[in-house]
């Protein structure tokens, strides 16, 4: 993101529960800017505002009700971030960054999400909106006048398609790509894929394994069925970058924990690494833990007859 460019607003709409529960927000357009610039130009109230009838478009304006099935009022909102590599300060300040992500607008670890979900509540994510837990069974009584109610999670964050679909994308399942998830064009996000929020991949990817929050994958890289790349977590818990390169390849039931990796790595089958995990270099005929090969390019690292350990051989 251009050091110029550090704010972002958006015009959006806000599920909120009769109890003051934000369930989510959805920001159709979000943009960002200049913090400087847009003092000059536009001197509104930084954070989330309520809307008018004045300020909206007729399309948005139709969206503005009171939903009493689900006990949910549907309200207008602007947000305005200043600073996005400042802690977000509500939920509709999260849910701005996760479309930012989303809508291709800024990249994983271009902005600052560390303690988004403290601030995100438990939903129950229907075909008919998001609704409070605490009093769904009432809720989907209500509901049933309208048709079969499906429910596609409990969580503190939807499907990624229900908000979001970006250009030149390949999904199998709504269900395992986050709001949040970056997905660059040509990634396919095959039928046993996930992609959790603020990680994805900056080239065209196929994914069919697990990435954790915080990991991103560099183009031309696959992650096989059942795979994961898990990005490490700090004092408290919470995810920190992991990178793989361009041109990797991850086996069958292959991995990483908390180790990067640069470009054109293969991690064979069944091999799954952590940064102590030893493993035998066979140029140099001795062992070494992962972190000895830490971010660098070029290295293959598979199971090998008459060694117990993986084998890491450097590639030419």
């Amino acid at each position: 993101m251009s050091e110029n460019i550090r704010g972002a607003q958006a015009i959006g709409i806000a599920n909120i529960a009769m109890d003051g529960t934000v369930l989510d927000t959805w920001y159709p357009d979000p943009q960002k800017f200049n913090p400087e610039q847009w003092a000059e130009r536009y001197p509104l109230e930084v954070g989330t505002t309520r809307l008018g009838a004045n300020e909206l478009t007729p399309r948005m304006l139709q969206l503005v009700k009171l939903d009493q099935d689900r006990l949910v009022e549907q309200v207008a909102v602007r947000t305005i971030i200043p600073d996005l590599s400042q802690p977000p300060i509500d939920a509709h300040d999260v849910y701005l960054r996760l479309h930012l992500l989303s809508h291709r607008l800024v990249r994983p670890h271009e902005l600052h999400m560390s303690n988004c979900l403290e601030l995100l509540s438990n939903v129950v994510w229907t075909n008919k909106g998001p609704c409070l837990p605490e009093n769904f069974e009432w809720v989907r009584g209500a509901l049933r006048s309208r048709g079969l109610i499906h429910v596609y999670c409990v969580d503190r964050l939807p499907r990624m398609v229900d908000y979001v679909v970006p250009a030149g994308v390949r999904i199998s399942e709504a269900e395992r790509v986050r709001l949040g998830a970056y997905l660059a064009p040509g990634t396919s996000v095959l039928r046993e894929g996930f992609v959790s929020f603020n990680s994805g991949t900056l080239g065209a990817a196929k994914i069919e394994g697990r990435l954790s929050s915080g990991v991103v994958i560099g183009e031309n890289s696959d992650i096989g069925l059942s795979s994961i790349v898990m990005s490490p977590r700090d004092e408290k818990q919470r995810r920190l970058p992991l990178s793989i390169g361009k041109n990797c390849h991850f086996g069958v039931s292959s991995g990483v924990v908390g180790v990067s990796l640069g470009d054109n790595c293969d991690i064979g089958n069944n091999i799954v690494l952590d940064s102590d995990t030893p493993i035998w270099f066979a140029a140099d005929e001795e062992f070494r833990t992962v972190n000895s090969i830490e971010g660098q390019d070029n290295w293959s690292i598979r199971r090998e007859i008459g060694y117990h350990e993986p084998v890491a051989r450097q590639k030419s």
